[in-house]
């Protein structure tokens, strides 16, 4: 242990312990910016800079180690100044307009800049330029960026992709894609994770709500929206609610108000999925295709991007089954079309996702059978669904919980957790299990695979099928895939069945949710996705009683022609990167 005081305050902390840390145990915040725990720890921001008794300039306390006897004051007149002049020379190379910045009110340089009572620039401001591809899902504003290197870090640590680096050199060094590259020439996963950990308005998705907007005003167009698990455990955040009061069915209802035409909730192709995915795993391990190689799941399309990308030669292993948001509009423009009497052409599906991946997922053209072109016409992120809120001036405490339109308006407690690592798998299980012994196990009999903490890497579990043994393993987060991957191919493990999940935590913690600077709550939002299974009337996708009525009028069966069609895809139809 070593003795300081801090403010004047004395403390006791272990040896190693950072001040920033030191000071956090006596309740006293220090101001930060660029700063990570256990990822970006380089100080690259200079605002958590302390004084020093003894020492003639500030030092930074997020990597300065606390000292035997050494007397600290974090909010000193030396400490002010020079907090204050580095929070104006960031300033003076961050482009200002925060009224059109859309993380105006939730932009930690613009707190820091209000909290410090900074009313003037006395620097002379300049921005970077940068040509960015404003098409593509992910789009940077180099006049934004303030150099924190926290997108670097994420996607090199956590990610594993190392998409951004620092560039150019002398006055010029800034951040940007590695080499010099555009952004359509690097093997971007499109997970998000740079965006949601970005401390300003530098990274966001491309905003596709004036899309919505233009179809609801189309009158020769009928809009239908699904929404998808995840979001509803993460959007009440944004406006205040609780997580008791942000119901899925109180999106349905801003979603009506907002002039949608149908409104329907993921969680329904979520039980599809399980019951086209869930049979092929069984088609594929009883015909002896997984001694080798696992099957691995295709819900993610960040996974999918990341796969073709780093690891094409295990393409084949993924499950052909589309991801729940593909199989949704591929219904939609079929089986839903066909029952309003409304042709494809002239429907528009939507999708609300907590994922940036899923808008390039949308770009593809992987639709087959009677209609040709895109399953989905437009995905909003969680962000840009609350943003649509606000511009059409809903109040949140107007809303009611709505049902999901009638054909596809049921949905299972297995399906909702398809939003948390570990779901997926955890649903298939559920229902492999009655597929082969024709019984039900106990609902929770498969919680071994979900993840303990946010973060924690590969879970593995041995399970007990009728008389089959199935090892599965399920991982989050791209950096702990290849670790797993890496693995696989040089057989130190053997996996039946692997989940993957590009985003930590999964789609919980996707790219497309709320952004809480410092706080990683994909864990919380899991956990509620978790107790809303628990609760629901039904637990097992093949008792969703729609999906059992699809299968009856439309698709005969699992696996059948007709859904091989349509809710099948060739992961080989297009190449990485471009997309």
């Amino acid at each position: 242990m070593v003795n300081l005081t801090i403010d004047n305050q004395k403390i006791s902390v272990p040896e190693g312990t950072t001040i920033m840390e030191a000071a956090k145990q006596i309740e006293i915040s220090i101001p930060r910016l660029c700063f990570l725990k256990g990822i970006n720890e380089i100080a690259a921001c200079r605002v958590c800079v302390v004084e020093v008794e003894g020492m003639e300039k500030v030092i930074t306390s997020c990597n300065n180690v606390a000292k035997e006897g050494m007397v600290i004051y974090t909010n000193s007149p030396k400490v002010r100044r020079a907090r204050q002049r580095n929070v104006q020379l960031l300033l003076s190379q961050h482009d200002c307009k925060c009224a059109v910045c859309v993380r105006s009110g939730n932009c930690s340089l613009q707190k820091l800049a209000n909290d410090l009572n900074i009313i003037d620039l006395p620097f002379k401001e300049r921005y970077e330029k940068d040509d960015w591809d404003q098409k593509f899902p992910l789009i940077r504003d180099a006049r934004k960026c303030v150099k924190c290197m926290r997108c670097v870090q994420i996607c090199d640590k956590v990610q594993s992709l190392n998409i951004w680096d620092v560039v150019s050199t002398g006055s010029r060094t800034t951040v940007g894609v590695q080499e010099n590259k555009k952004i359509n020439d690097v093997n971007c996963a499109l997970c998000g994770q740079c965006i949601t950990h970005c401390p300003v308005g530098a990274l966001r998705e491309r905003d596709d709500t004036e899309k919505v907007w233009d179809a609801i005003a189309d009158s020769k167009k009928v809009v239908v929206a699904q929404v998808a698990p995840a979001v509803r455990a993460a959007w009440g955040e944004a406006l205040g609610l609780s997580r008791e009061e942000a119901t899925v069915g109180k999106i349905m209802d801003a979603l009506k108000k907002m002039g949608v035409d149908y409104v329907f909730d993921t969680s329904f192709t979520a039980d599809l999925t399980i019951m086209e995915e869930g049979n092929e795993f069984l088609q594929r391990l009883t015909k002896g295709e997984l001694n080798l190689r696992p099957m691995f799941t295709s819900c993610c399309p960040g996974w999918i991007r990341f796969i073709k990308s780093q690891y094409p030669h295990l393409v084949p292993q993924l499950s052909t089954a589309k991801s729940p948001q593909q199989m949704f509009g591929a219904v939609m423009k079929t089986y839903f079309a066909e029952s309003i009497g409304v042709k494809p052409e002239d429907m528009v599906t939507v999708s609300v996702m907590p994922c940036v991946a899923k808008k390039g997922e949308a770009n593809m053209e992987l639709y087959a059978g009677e209609y040709a072109g895109h399953d989905v016409d437009i995905v909003l992120t969680t962000r840009e669904l609350t943003r649509m809120m606000r511009s059409a001036h809903i109040e949140v405490d107007t809303l009611k919980d709505r049902e999901c339109d009638p054909l596809m308006k049921e949905y299972t407690g297995a399906g909702v957790i398809f939003g948390a690592t570990g779901g997926v798998m955890e649903a298939a299980l559920r229902s492999a299990h009655y597929l082969l012994t024709g019984k039900n196990p106990d609902p929770d009999a498969f919680k071994i695979v979900r993840s303990p903490a946010f973060g924690s890497g590969v879970i593995e579990a041995e399970v007990q099928i009728g008389h089959a043994k199935v090892r599965a393993a399920v991982v989050s987060g791209l950096g702990n895939t290849r670790k797993l991957i890496e693995q696989i191919e040089k057989g130190q493990v053997h996996y039946d069945f692997v989940e993957v999940m590009a985003c930590p935590g999964g789609c919980v913690g996707g790219g497309g949710q709320p952004i809480h600077d410092g706080e990683e709550l994909a864990h919380d939002r899991g956990e509620n996705l978790y107790f809303l299974d628990k609760h629901a009337d039904l637990r097992f996708s093949h008792e969703n009683p729609d999906v059992i009525r699809l299968y009856h009028d439309y698709f005969e069966k699992p696996l059948s022609h007709k859904s091989h069609m349509l809710l099948h895809t060739d992961h080989n139809k297009w190449q990485m990167p471009g997309r």
